[in-house]
This record gives C-alpha cells, sequence and structure tokens, in this order.
C-alpha cells in the first residue's frame, strides 16, 4: 500500500511512501478488513471500501448522538475565528453541512452561510444550499467532521479550495501511541463511515503538498489556508467553544439574519 497524503506529487500512478497494516476490524459487524498505516506521516486508511453505499444508508448515524452538543459548540467557535482572521461581511459555505443545523445556527449569529452536502437533506436551512449562494468563491469554508469519511482527502480538498482559499475543519487527531479500535472511539467500524485518520504530521504533509498552510489546536479543530494567519496561539485558544464563547459576549456582534431570512422565504411562499 502507498501512503496517498504524502506521496511526493500529484500524479496517482507515483509511488508514495509504503504503508503498512496496522490491525484489522470487523465493519458493519461483518466485514474484516485491513487498516493501513504510513510509516512516515502516520495516515491510517482503510483502502478500498466497498461497504459505504451500504454505510450511508442514512447520512447521519444513529451513533452520532453529539450532533446537536457539537454544533452549538461550533456556533461559538466558528463566529469568534471568523469575525478575528476573516471578513465577517462575506459569504461562507459548511462542506458536508448535514441537515443544515450550523448553517441556520450561523445565520443566526449574523453570518452569511450556505449549505452543501451531496448525502443529507436541508432540513433546517432550506434555500441557503450552495447552489442559493450566487457565489462561486467563498471567504471560508468549513467542513466540520468530514475528513475522516474521506477515501481521498487530497482529492477533495482540491475541490473544496475551488470555492475558498481558507478551510476550517474538524477531525480528530491520532493519540500517542497509535490507536487501535479497542484504545480509540472514533475509529467506529460499528458504522464504516470513519476511513481516514489523521496524524499531525499527516495534516502537515497535505498542507505542504497542496502548498497551504496549517494552524491546529493539536487535537480536533485545523485550518488549512493560502496565507499565514497571525497570532496562531490565539487561533488555539478560540478553537475551545468556552473561550470563544466569552470573546463573542464581549465583542460586539452582527446583526441577526433570522428576520432577513424569515421575510425572503416568505416571499417565496408568496410568489
Amino acid at each position: 500500500m502507498n501512503c496517498i497524503i504524502c506521496q511526493p506529487s500529484y500524479d496517482k500512478s507515483t509511488a508514495g511512501k509504503p504503508s503498512r497494516e496496522a490491525f484489522r476490524a470487523k465493519i458493519l459487524g461483518k466485514y474484516e478488513v485491513p487498516y493501513f498505516q504510513c510509516p512516515q506521516c502516520g495516515f491510517l486508511r482503510v483502502p478500498d471500501p466497498f461497504w459505504l453505499p451500504e454505510s450511508y444508508s442514512s447520512a447521519i448515524t444513529a451513533l452520532d448522538i453529539g450532533l446537536l452538543k457539537r454544533n452549538l459548540e461550533l456556533r461559538e467557535v466558528v463566529t469568534a475565528i471568523i469575525r478575528t482572521y476573516f471578513d465577517a461581511s462575506a459569504k461562507f459555505v459548511d462542506y458536508g453541512g448535514g441537515y443544515g443545523v450550523l448553517v441556520r445556527l450561523l445565520r443566526d449569529q449574523g453570518l452569511d452561510f450556505y449549505r452543501q452536502d451531496i448525502y443529507a437533506e436541508n432540513l433546517f436551512a432550506k434555500n441557503f444550499d450552495l447552489v442559493d449562494s450566487g457565489a462561486t468563491k467563498f471567504e471560508v469554508l468549513t467542513a466540520f467532521e468530514v475528513f475522516e469519511h474521506l477515501e481521498d482527502p487530497a482529492e477533495e480538498l482540491e475541490k473544496m479550495l475551488q470555492l475558498s482559499d481558507n478551510i476550517l475543519f474538524s477531525t480528530e487527531l491520532q493519540p500517542v501511541p497509535h490507536p487501535t479500535p479497542e484504545t480509540w472511539w472514533y475509529i467506529l467500524p460499528e458504522i464504516g463511515q470513519h476511513i481516514s485518520f489523521f496524524s499531525r504530521n499527516a495534516l502537515e504533509a497535505l498542507a505542504k503538498r497542496m502548498g497551504l498552510h496549517l494552524s491546529t489546536n493539536g487535537k480536533n479543530l485545523h485550518l488549512l489556508s493560502r496565507q499565514k494567519i497571525a497570532m496562531p496561539l490565539l487561533f488555539r485558544a478560540l478553537s475551545y467553544h468556552q473561550i470563544a464563547g466569552l470573546f463573542n459576549t464581549i465583542m460586539p456582534g452582527r446583526t441577526s439574519l433570522l428576520p432577513q431570512d424569515f421575510d425572503f422565504l416568505k416571499r417565496k411562499l408568496n410568489a
């Protein structure tokens, strides 16, 4: 197996660093498959995930009981980071935005967010999908709990970069020593949707390959950007929702888009 992260070029025919089988796990309770890890960058993946159509029979797994809590926390984090580092009056897109919960919460915060997702139905941000934005480029693209689902993260990242030069995303970094299904809950072979797992070295290799700068809190929140951001320690601090929430309370915010969105949707219904 060749490493698809730290291979030396974008040419998929070029051999990369040899990966080794790290362990095996039973996917969906019935498919025993090997997980391979790169000895150089630490990227861990499952090659040829043939069971994905079965895994995505429901886009949001029943085990994701933290969805609402996570989005409430991300509302504070995203708001604080965007207001600190980016143009808060611009347009933004949530890539793999699920049911649209976070888009609705961020629009309520006054941020002009839109949703993109090819699997899940838009339940909470109808008429605020990518196609409704009227934009081809966005100030920031967010992708929360997406990268671990990607069969080829570099290929998908190229698609994201067509939409924005700034990719703010979450994925849990591997613990040390290297994990197994018994020692790390994030592998989740029961659902079969998590197939790519990053170390910090793997994220740095991905950033270098794409000509990007990596900022990270070293745990679960990361930024890949064309331009290096200032005050990386502040980014790290704002990645924690308690600090971000305090920041948002102290600093004057933007006017909620809720009344404006209500009037817009009402006009569409009456058209």
